[in-house]
């Protein structure tokens, strides 16, 4: 026989809370505006920039052949590789033969044809042109799916154009009109298509970034807001403004939506603020406190942050090889735990330890984050108890592994009992229902 319900009090008029709602509805409205949440979609791991004048059709294979032949020549077995990162001895086989696969299958996962820094050509109408027509070419052969075999693409495309300040800034708009204007001719925009805008310094900038893609759309017909941008942070000015407040955070407002993500350049950075060249790296302390400045300014936007890379290239002896990897693996793990989830690769070399750093990160923590979310979403209990935002965070990182490769469907559900669509509904919900489990 069930107890008597408790007679329950109340002081206060339903005409209270209905006041309190409307007077706030205009917050409840700009916090859905400016902090919509993670976008939900696939972060690429990295970020490879090629010089517009030497991109071709076999870069990509190219990139990923070149890699293999490093592991070849340099790492030919798990245990060697393990051995020189400094993997456990239950991680050295899977992550070995998954850093294989992905370099046979999808060897990079974001490319950048640059036509900022590292460009060099004497024509870049035709190279902007030659850019366009060959990644328009690859996404037609479908060879840009991960599934699609001996990948010769990646997942995610496009061009770093020059920035918008004076002297170059007509260059730029030029050879962005070439580009995308050359996608529509052979068939239209692809859905990876991704651009960054360097040097940015003020939140203007980006304003005139987002009318400049205005135009566009307007004058092809294309669906407004249909292009976005990618904003690198490469100066002081773009971190603190002269009037003390984050630049970064009303760069994201001034992109008015358009802004996917936020680069962090680590040499043009560390120049600005005086640091000398041999002590310039992702993981000084002046790269430190602007990253977790842009970090703190994306939260809840949808705008997603990406580290920087480092200038030491693995070639020549074996012995300088090693040393090369054993640093870039380092500095992507240190960048993994800071929840910096993508980063920048200069040379094929850096291919293999940028994928055994995102495999071992993935798959050592898998058993445990699936375990927790498991508990969580069956309310079992156990030593550590969990909130929704917790679980969250639990199921991007097991999405996050099952993007890149490093973890399976297949062995998630097994120690998680969910699909997909599961992780996804607990990494995504709406901000009502994440508040509302939390009560």
């Amino acid at each position: 026989m069930g107890g008597q319900l408790e007679k329950v009090a109340t002081s206060l008029a339903g005409a209270v809370g209905e006041r309190i709602s409307a007077s706030l509805a205009p917050v409840d409205a700009e916090l859905a505006r400016r902090y919509p949440g993670d976008p939900g979609t696939r972060q690429p791991v990295h970020t490879v920039y090629v010089p517009g004048d030497a991109f071709a059709a076999d870069t990509v294979r190219a990139w990923g052949d070149a890699a293999l032949a490093a592991l070849d020549e340099h790492a030919p077995d798990a245990a060697s590789f393990a051995a020189v990162l400094g993997l456990p001895g239950d991680l050295a086989e899977p992550v070995y033969a998954r850093v294989r696969a992905k370099l046979e299958r999808e060897p990079v996962e974001d490319l950048r044809v640059d036509f900022e820094d590292g460009y060099h050509g004497r024509d870049e109408d035709q190279d902007a042109a030659r850019a366009a027509r060959l990644i328009a070419e690859a996404g037609a052969d479908g060879t840009s799916r991960p599934t699609a075999g001996r990948g010769t693409a990646a997942p995610y495309q496009g061009i770093r154009m020059k920035c918008m300040e004076a002297a170059v800034r007509d260059r730029g708009i030029r050879t962005l009109d070439i580009f995308l204007s050359g996608l529509l001719e052979a068939g239209g925009l692809p859905d990876g298509l991704v651009l960054t805008l360097p040097k940015v310094t003020y939140p203007e900038q980006v304003t005139a970034m987002v009318r400049l893609l205005e135009a566009f759309e307007t004058a092809r017909g294309l669906t407004p807001g249909r292009i976005g941008f990618e904003i690198q942070i490469e100066t002081s000015q773009a971190v603190l403004a002269a009037d003390g407040t984050a630049t970064v955070a009303r760069m994201i407002q001034a992109a008015e939506g358009r802004a996917t993500g936020l680069h962090y350049g680590t040499f043009d950075y560390s120049a600005c603020l005086g640091v000398s060249a041999a002590h310039q790296a992702s993981d000084h302390p002046v790269a430190d406190h602007a990253k977790a400045v842009m970090q703190v300014a994306a939260a809840g936007t949808g705008v997603r942050v990406s580290d920087g890379s480092t200038n030491v290239l693995p070639v020549g002896p074996t012995a300088q090889v090693h040393d090369a990897w054993r640093l870039h693996y380092g500095l992507t793990r240190r960048a993994l735990t800071r929840a910096y989830y993508q980063g920048w690769d200069m040379h094929p070399g850096h291919l293999p330890t940028r994928y055994a750093a995102v495999f071992a990160f993935y798959r050592e923590g898998f058993e445990q984050a699936a375990g927790r979310l498991a508990r969580y979403v069956n309310q079992a209990g156990g030593d550590v108890m969990d909130e929704p935002a917790t679980a969250k965070a639990l199921s991007g990182y097991l999405l996050r592994g099952l993007d890149c490769g490093a973890l399976d469907i297949g062995e998630v559900a097994r120690l998680t009992g969910l699909t997909r669509a599961d992780l996804e509904s607990y990494s995504a919900p709406r901000r009502g229902d994440l508040t509302a489990s939390a009560r």
